[in-house]
Order: structure tokens, then C-alpha cells, then sequence
């Protein structure tokens, strides 16, 4: 089980550190780097044609502004490829976010929200699944842990009425 992680930029490593946070709490190992789909294009194809053969099964790529990389190594390798946009310094991270959603047909990126790293490792650790069902249970115990903590805060705020 292996994820690979590129992020446009070092900008953009706390959103990276929030997708290790995730494939490290169910046991994932992973790959990052930092490769520009439009200052190391050559870089971005090899690791896109490279991917596969180098053991990782679904890729994420975090980038902002035009958030192109996403896009690129989803046209080169059949692997699935999930896209984090970036928040950039002009819109916020909406031209972030309409970079990566808005894939022309038959080069599909799944699209998790803006800043949404976490979300990001989730999905791809729920890819994953598919073949190892061992992160199936996993996730399954997980979304009982995140169910049981709104539950306690909800206990705790309705302990305020009077």
C-alpha cells in the first residue's frame, strides 16, 4: 500500500503533513515531493509514467493558483489521482479549486475541498480499500471514533440548558 503525495510547491507541505497524518494513523506508507507541473514539467511526467512501477496505487497532488498538477499526472498514468487545491494569494483557493474539478472528459480527478488534506488521505485510503479490506475495517472504526467524538460534544452542549 503505497500513496505517492507531489505538491506544486513547499508552500503547500502543511496540507502534505495533514495527508501523512492520515496514512500514518492506518498504517499507509507514501512518497512525497515537490514537482511543478509548470517549472519541472519533465519531472511531473516521469514520476506520473514512473508511478506505477514504482509501487504506488492512487497519487494525490496539492497545488494552488492554476493547480494544474492534478490534471497532469492524472492524463499520463491510469493510476487514480485525487486533487487537493491549494488556497492561493488572489482567490482564495477558488482558482484552485476550479483548476482541479473542471478536468476535461475521459482525465477524471477526484476533488476533495479546499485545504483538505486530510479528506485527501482519506480517500485515498478508502481507494485502497478495494484491494486490502484490512483498511476497510479500519475506516470503518474510524468513522465510529469521529462519530463518538460529536456525540460527546453534543452531550456537552446540551448539558448547557437549564
Amino acid at each position: 500500500m503505497k500513496v505517492g503525495i507531489v505538491m506544486g510547491s513547499i508552500s503547500d507541505k502543511p496540507i502534505g503533513e495533514k495527508v501523512i497524518d492520515i496514512l500514518k494513523k492506518f498504517d499507509v506508507d507514501y512518497e512525497i515531493r515537490v514537482i511543478s507541473a509548470h517549472r519541472t514539467p519533465d519531472i511531473a511526467v516521469d514520476f506520473a509514467k514512473n508511478a506505477e512501477s514504482n509501487n504506488i496505487e492512487v497519487i494525490i497532488a496539492i497545488a494552488g493558483k492554476a493547480a494544474h498538477l492534478a490534471g497532469v499526472m492524472a492524463s499520463i498514468t491510469p493510476l487514480p489521482v485525487i486533487g487537493v487545491p491549494a488556497k492561493s494569494s488572489t482567490m482564495d483557493g477558488l482558482d484552485s479549486l476550479l483548476s482541479v474539478v473542471q478536468m476535461p472528459k475521459g482525465i477524471p480527478v477526484a476533488t476533495v475541498a479546499i485545504e483538505g488534506g486530510e479528506n485527501g488521505g482519506l480517500l485515498a485510503v478508502q481507494m485502497l480499500s478495494i484491494k486490502y479490506p484490512e483498511l476497510r475495517k479500519k475506516i470503518a472504526a474510524y468513522k465510529r471514533e469521529i462519530a463518538t467524538e460529536v456525540i460527546k460534544m453534543d452531550e456537552e452542549i446540551k448539558s448547557l440548558r437549564r
